[in-house]
Order: C-alpha cells, then sequence, then structure tokens
C-alpha cells in the first residue's frame, strides 16, 4: 500500500483575520442594537418626566375585608407585564419603574391595589383611581393568549393608565375583574380631587379592541 492512501487528508486552512473581523462586525452590531434600545428607553422616561411619583401604600388595614364584594381579601401571585397609556398596548410608560416587566403580587384591599415586585419598585393603586379592569391578551408590545391578562384600568396624573398582569392561576382573573369593577364603581365620574375623570385616548378596549390595533398596525 502506497504512502499516499495512509497519509490523512489536509484540513482546510481556517481564514482566521476573515473570520474575526466578522466576529467582531458582528459584536458592533450587538452593541449598536443595545445603545438604540437604551436610547429610545432614556427618551421615553424623557417625555414622561411629568409624571407624579407613585402613590404610597398605606399602613395595612385593620379590616382589609370591609367594603369588599366578595367580603374577603384578595390576594395574586403572577408577574407584571407593564403599563400603558389607556386603550394604546404599545405605548409603554416606563417612568418611576413601570416599564419594568417582574413578579408580582397583588393585594387588593377597601383602599385600593398594592402591587409587591421582584427586582422593580412597588406601586400602589388607591381605590379612587381605579377606573376598571378588564380581560385581554396584549399590553406593553407583550402578545399572549385571548383573555391571558388581567387589565387594570386606573388614573394617575391627570393620565388614563392600563396596567397588566398575569396569575399563575388563570382562573382567578374574573374575580379580580368583578372585584375592581365594583371598587371602581364608588368613584365613577370623579377623579381624587372631585374633577372628572379622564377619558382614554381610543378607548381602553377589551381583546376585540386589541385585535383590531393588532391587525391595524397602530403603534
Amino acid at each position: 500500500m502506497s504512502a499516499g492512501f495512509l497519509a490523512a487528508p489536509e484540513a482546510p486552512a481556517v481564514d482566521w483575520p476573515g473570520y474575526l473581523s466578522w466576529m467582531a462586525v458582528l459584536a458592533l452590531l450587538l452593541v449598536l442594537v443595545y445603545w438604540l434600545m437604551r436610547q429610545g428607553w432614556r427618551r421615553r422616561g424623557l417625555l414622561q418626566s411629568g409624571l407624579p411619583a407613585l402613590p404610597a401604600a398605606p399602613d395595612p388595614d385593620p379590616d382589609p375585608a370591609a367594603g369588599l364584594p366578595d367580603g374577603g381579601t384578595l390576594r395574586l401571585a403572577g408577574r407584571y407585564h407593564g403599563t400603558t397609556t389607556a386603550g394604546q398596548w404599545l405605548d409603554r410608560i416606563v417612568a418611576h419603574g413601570l416599564g419594568v416587566r417582574s413578579r408580582a403580587e397583588l393585594t387588593l384591599t377597601r383602599d385600593g391595589v398594592r402591587v409587591e415586585r421582584s427586582g422593580a419598585p412597588d406601586f400602589f393603586i388607591p381605590a379612587g383611581r381605579l377606573r376598571g379592569a378588564r380581560l385581554d391578551k396584549a399590553i406593553a408590545g407583550k402578545v399572549l393568549t385571548d383573555n391571558a391578562l388581567l387589565v387594570i384600568v386606573w388614573e394617575h396624573g391627570g393620565r388614563l393608565l392600563d396596567s397588566g398582569f398575569r396569575s399563575d392561576r388563570a382562573a382567578e382573573h374574573p374575580a379580580w375583574v368583578d372585584a375592581l369593577s365594583a371598587l371602581a364603581g364608588r368613584a365613577a365620574g370623579t377623579a381624587p380631587g372631585g374633577h372628572p375623570a379622564p377619558a382614554a385616548a381610543g378607548g381602553a378596549g377589551g381583546t376585540g379592541s386589541a385585535e383590531q390595533q393588532h391587525q391595524e398596525g397602530t403603534p
């Protein structure tokens, strides 16, 4: 047998300069995309800088169940998916940490909704600022299945907002919609201070409204 058959085939030479050049270009593109995202986030934050600080949660209510329609405090564990201008599922609010998705625990009492989050600031929605609730499927650029989101509609700083949550147990959502709607009904027609409650731009519609916005490509 000749030596030609015994010799192993030579591996093709690696074009290291070309390979490293492509890796450098890819890394620069990733850095550029990240930088553009950060700039967009900061610009949005500057535009929303006029939004007042979020209300502080009150001291624990000695009788938290009083005034709730089912006679008991409601609690929910799940995820917070974001807050937007009411009726505009892509117009994300990022001021005061509202743009950060996180794990969340919600507690509903006659005083309002306490939102405790992991890795992000907690916030509180006073009962007097509640404007309703609904089931939906999209918020802040996040699209889920139909009725997979609990959306709380509330007023803050003269703006009507939608905040979206998804419980670890989706069967809890309807009870929360009923309780929140009942609590909001007490303040129907007035905002804190006795002023008329602002109307949502484009309406704070439920799933049907979200689907229409998806189809039309509303930003």
